[in-house]
């Protein structure tokens, strides 16, 4: 029984040093039953393994796996078919918002480029900041509120 355990928090120690390589805060883990714990340890190993692949540097998220993997899979795909000399930053971050406005509902927003700093207020679980090859992606959501127009007030 204690190789098991010495086992699994040797996996661990692996999975959260391919995470700080490629820039990744370490996630901030919430005791839940085992098996939920499991399947959010294999998501987080499975997008580290693309972010590898795909030459991507994960800087800070507070969104779920599928949504990550969903943003950096399309950031690779617009990089691999724009002009490789002068990647358009502005097109680039009109398609990834475009993209996870009709997937995921209004409200997205995206900055890309290469130097940029910024300070947002973001929806819980909407938000993303990663690099691609040399470009730096910010993707993230905020809240719709719908403001009413006060009705005019008739002549006195």
């Amino acid at each position: 029984m204690a190789e098991i355990a010495q086992d699994d928090h040797n996996c661990k120690q692996k999975q959260l040093m391919i995470m700080q390589m490629h820039g990744a805060r370490k996630p901030n883990l919430i005791d839940k039953p085992h098996q939920n714990h499991s399947i959010k340890q294999a998501e987080e190993v499975k997008l580290a393994a693309l972010a590898i692949s795909f030459n991507v540097r994960l800087r800070a998220a507070d969104m779920p796996s599928a949504m990550q993997e969903r943003a950096l899979r399309h950031a690779r795909a617009l990089l691999d078919s724009a002009d490789p000399h002068r990647p358009n930053p502005t097109l680039l971050a009109r398609s990834l918002k475009k993209e996870f406005d009709s997937v995921y509902g209004p409200a997205w927003h995206c900055v890309a480029g290469k130097s940029f700093g910024s300070f947002v207020t973001h929806s819980p679980g909407g938000f993303v900041y990663f690099s691609v090859d040399s470009l730096s992606f910010l993707l993230f959501k905020t809240e719709v509120h719908v403001v009413a127009q006060p009705s005019p007030k008739p002549p006195s």
